[in-house]
């Protein structure tokens, strides 16, 4: 074939290349051979992922792998109730990772099963009907109303042909399809006017077209191959947990040894004593419980919005939510209704706004009784069917006028001239009183054309060069706000016209008026589209329609400003035009992106990412999908949406209200705010753990036995740190700037807190043995060096648990309005508070833990230690809000 694209070719050009013919296509033998050489017209089907592997994939995160390796070196030093204890902790959260993604359909056989099963074909010069899957390139295929279309055809003969393609190119206006060979270059998807893609709807009229792609040579096969060929893409919060096990693995590392030398180094260690220790110290570092704690916290964050219409996939894209930057939405169907309405009306050469309620009389009676007589929309059980722009005019009748089943009861078409794309026009003619009423509709430049008199306020007066002037006005004024605008006329006869040709009938009209339509947006979406800019989260609309019908929804909806429309308004085209680098310097002027392709789509995501900004992406069709499998959290419509785009999301919206995105961000930092307390409180607990050990070793006092640390993690890494989970939303939440993908769990404070308050807890609790060895309760040796041992290590314990309180803000008093509103949260701590004072108070439990029980006065002194943390921490936090002004 000429190296030049097929809508530039001329059809018998076609034809003869592919070696068919319009009337007898291919020969069933031809046919045969092509099938085999080239495969059938399916997708391809990619590799499904079995249970048992999305199962060892929960193993490959980095601190997963930490705590496996930490097992292990428990059970080879004889630690087994420590290797059980974390094994338990690493499945639990594999199957909570598991149970979340194994509902998830995959995007690829999504596609594959939208095939269509049937087509209409000629082979042998004989029309039959074969599966789809059987179409090979050169088959001749008709269509009509109704079809689905089986392959990507290259249009030879198109009579009114529309076909719907807002699931591949957004566009929410039925396309009209022509045979023509078109002269324009580099034409995006939407505007190729003489192909027709696979698995697109044909709405009107009919069309014989040649096969010229089949399968993964179609255009949505080039989006599955997109999306097979799409990299998976790591959440912040993985990041962060890759970078944050990285660095405590390093710590951890270094601390170990630098016990194990100087332990050697005091020479009053053996080397096997001092190695146990040095595992002990490093296992006691490890926050074990965290994996646990972040998988529990955010699935209670998807049981928390899925109440809310938000339903998640994949777990870490709750978390992903909150760090957001950048939300780019396809506008059809998610910032729109997706649903043609008749916004404005001309009657009397007048605009005049559609949602009025009061009952129509006059000339507004006439223009809707025409609009809903010049109709080919047909009523169904489930509603109506047909063209969208013309349900959209019987809607307006219904809504504001009278009963259409009356209308056509009382005045049944008796005739019809059909819409042609050619002359832009359509006419039907039926009774009315005194004989027949001629009902025209078109485009208004050509029914203007045709029309000699206006009907005006009920009365008939000739069209004057002034009226027909200030329509034309009225037109273009329509046409700026992005309305698809029909005009409407009639004349009266005697009779049915003999000869129903366009030059017999469509002439010496009466003008009646103008609707004007547009797809409108979503009520809801402009309030959310100022919180998103509230919370600092930047809004775009990447379409495939128009850049007029685009720049004013987003207008509308306070994503586009009237004086950037110029410039902040890119298509498809003008975006090939631009370098990668001459794009990725200028992406942040733009707002609006119009008329784009699947892959520019992709292109604007990849250019964020690389600013380092969080990118969401919303869409329902399939021209979405790898957009959506690209963006780090990638949002379908449950309503509307394809099975393609839901298979290729991370979250998906059950009521299709973009507004629940709004609430599931204001989730999505809550949970990443909670993740950051259980974090702060684990660590910090696990810091004082580690330098009172490594302290006692170094003076030579007895250390905290493994099952001592163990018991102290059980108690404070569960109820408590899952209770910080659930914990409610800052009031400020959303009107902070998002973090960004280069902010991590430490950030903020937190890193620089869990090292004062880590240190602070150890500085107690070292306090507390110094104090009960210097001032014992027992004179033996042996009594006195337990009975410091098991006060610390109750301080240790018991302060652990008093600092869960503090953590609930980096520098916010305990003592604010929501300190105590997390009942779990009370209940939680006063659990483990009791727990973890059982194995003192409870005899039996005291040689199973290596503590002694202890009297008043030894309890009195643990307590104070214990809540001394929380009188410290307020002070220290009352400092930092006084000269640093901290929130």
């Amino acid at each position: 074939m000429p190296n030049r694209p097929l809508y530039n070719q001329d059809a018998t050009e076609i034809l003869s290349d592919l070696k068919t013919d319009r009337h007898h296509g291919l020969s069933q033998d031809a046919a045969t051979a092509l099938l085999e050489k080239n495969g059938y017209n399916q997708l391809k089907e990619a590799a499904s992922t079995s249970l048992l592997q999305r199962f060892i994939n929960q193993f490959k995160d980095f601190m997963i792998a930490i705590l496996l390796v930490a097992a292990v070196v428990a059970a080879f030093t004889g630690e087994l109730v420590d290797a059980i204890f974390i094994l338990a902790i690493v499945i639990i959260n594999a199957v909570f990772g598991v149970f979340q993604e194994a509902k998830a359909e995959d995007a690829i056989n999504a596609l594959k099963e939208m095939s269509t099963p049937n087509a209409n074909v000629i082979r042998d010069g004989k029309e039959m009907s074969v599966k789809s899957t059987a179409l090979v390139v050169g088959d001749i295929i008709r269509l009509e109303a109704g079809d689905i279309v089986p392959a990507d055809l290259r249009l030879i003969e198109s009579a009114s042909l529309q076909i719907e393609e807002a699931s591949l190119t957004g566009e929410s206006v039925p396309v009209n399809k022509v045979s023509d060979t078109l002269t324009d270059k580099d034409l995006p998807l939407g505007d190729r006017t003489n192909l027709a893609f696979m698995n697109t709807n044909v709405t009107y009229g009919r069309a014989v077209g040649v096969v010229i792609g089949t399968g993964m040579q179609t255009e949505i096969g080039h989006i599955a191959g997109m999306l097979e060929a799409a990299d998976e893409t790591k959440t912040p919060l993985q990041e962060n947990l890759i970078r944050l096990g990285r660095v405590l693995t390093y710590l951890i590392l270094i601390i170990a040894a630098v016990t194990f030398v100087v332990g050697l180094a005091r020479g009053r260690e053996t080397i096997i004593d001092m190695l146990l220790t040095s595992i002990s110290l490093a296992v006691a570092a490890i926050p074990e419980g965290l994996p646990a704690i972040v998988t529990i916290t955010l699935a209670l964050g998807t049981t928390r919005m899925a109440a809310r219409q938000a339903l998640i996939r994949k777990l870490p894209a709750v978390e992903t939510l909150g760090s957001t930057d950048i939300i780019g939405s396809d506008k059809t169907g998610t910032l729109t209704q997706n649903k043609m309405t008749v916004e404005k009306v001309v009657v009397n050469a007048e605009i005049q706004d559609a949602a009025t309620t009061e009952e129509l009389s006059g000339t507004y009676a006439r223009l809707a009784d025409i609009l809903a007589l010049n109709n080919d929309t047909k009523r169904t059980e489930n509603g109506y069917v047909g063209d969208p722009t013309e349900t959209a005019l019987i809607a307006f009748n219904e809504n504001h006028h009278r009963d259409i089943d009356t209308l056509f009861s009382e005045m049944p078409r008796v005739a019809e001239i059909p819409f042609d794309s050619e002359r832009k026009l359509m006419s039907t003619v039926h009774p009315a009183p005194n004989g027949y009423i001629v009902t025209v509709k078109g485009a208004p430049d050509e029914l203007l054309k045709r029309a000699t008199q206006i009907e005006m306020y009920g009365d008939v007066v000739p069209l004057t060069d002034e009226i027909r002037t200030k329509l034309s006005d009225i037109n273009s004024e329509l046409a700026t706000q992005a309305l698809r605008v029909l005009a409407f006329a009639y004349k009266l006869s005697d009779t049915v016209p003999p000869n129903m040709t366009s030059d017999a009938v469509e002439n010496n009209l009466i003008f009646t008026g103008f609707v004007g339509m547009i797809d409108p947006e979503r009520p809801e979406v402009a309030q959310a589209v100022l919180e998103a800019k509230a919370a600092g989260i930047r809004p775009m609309m990447i379409t495939g329609d128009h850049r007029d019908t685009a720049a004013a929804i987003a207008i509308r909806l306070g994503i586009l400003n009237e004086a950037d429309k110029a410039t902040a308004v890119i298509s498809g085209s003008e975006l090939d035009a631009m370098t990668d680098e001459a794009f990725a310097a200028n992406v942040h002027k733009y707002n609006v992106y119009a008329r784009v392709a699947p892959e520019h789509k992709v292109k604007i995501v990849t250019a964020w990412q690389k600013k380092g900004k969080v990118v969401a992406m919303t869409g329902d069709g399939v021209n979405d999908a790898p957009a959506l499998k690209a963006a780090d959290i990638g949002i379908a419509m449950g309503i509307t949406g394809t099975e393609v785009s839901k298979g290729a999301s991370d979250m998906v919206l059950a009521d299709d209200n973009f507004a629940t995105i709004v609430h599931a961000v204001e989730e999505g930092r809550k949970v990443f705010a909670n993740i950051q307390k259980s974090l702060q409180y684990l660590l910090a607990s696990n810091l004082a753990e580690v330098i009172s050990i490594f302290v006692m070793t170094l003076l030579g006092w007895n250390i905290l036995a493994p099952i001592m640390i163990l018991w102290i993690n059980l108690v404070t890494d569960t109820l408590p740190a899952i209770a910080l989970g659930i914990e409610p939303a800052q009031k400020d939440a959303m009107s902070r700037q998002p973090r960004g993908r280069s902010a991590s769990f430490l950030s903020g404070g937190v890193g620089a807190a869990i090292i004062w308050q880590g240190i602070l807890q150890a500085v107690i609790v070292l306090s507390v043995y110094g104090f009960a060895l210097a001032y014992p309760v027992h004179a033996a040796e042996f009594e006195a060096h337990r009975d410091a041992l098991t006060m610390s290590f109750m301080t240790l314990g018991l302060m652990q648990m008093f600092n869960a309180i503090n953590v609930k803000s980096v520098y916010g008093s305990m003592f604010g309005p929501q300190a105590f509103k997390n009942k779990l949260f009370n209940w939680a701590l006063l659990g483990s508070l009791i727990v973890m004072a059982a194995v003192v108070v409870i005899p039996p439990l005291n040689p199973i833990f290596h503590v002694s029980h202890l009297d008043g006065y030894q309890w009195a002194i643990v307590l104070v230690a214990g809540i001394s943390i929380i009188i410290i921490v307020e002070l220290v936090k009352l400092v930092q809000r006084k000269f640093f002004k901290k929130g």
